[in-house]
């Protein structure tokens, strides 16, 4: 039952930009609970583990990557229940299939359903 909704990616050139977004379901969270929780972008490519690439805290802070910092963007946009990722100077190693997460106040985690995003080399 998808409760965070993706949508973007697809195949850049090298230096390309693309960005994701990732929508939370209206019914499943109200302005106060989405504007409240961490969301962040992971990451995982063939053969590796699933790693963090960006968090926005209900609190506001952020924090990167350092493979991607200076190069991506998180973002959010409460009053839509959105969440974004713009990655800029996409590199052949950024190839992944990239997944929304957000946890709420009271502790509950919700994943997106993944997105591939291919920079051939």
């Amino acid at each position: 039952q998808a409760q965070l909704r993706q949508s973007g990616g697809g195949v850049m050139r090298a230096g390309g930009s693309l960005r994701l977004s990732c929508e939370a379901e209206a019914s499943k969270f109200t302005f106060s609970s989405f504007s409240t929780s961490d969301v962040a972008w992971y990451r995982q490519a063939p053969g590796k583990q699933r790693e963090l690439v960006a968090v926005i805290t209900g609190g506001g802070s952020i924090d990167y990557a350092v493979s991607v910092k200076d190069r991506f963007t998180i973002s959010r946009e409460n009053a839509k229940k959105t969440q974004y990722l713009q990655m800029n100077s996409l590199k052949p190693e950024d190839t992944a299939v990239y997944y929304c997460y957000l946890r709420r106040s009271q502790g509950n985690e919700y994943w997106g359903q993944g997105t591939q995003v291919t920079v051939p080399s």
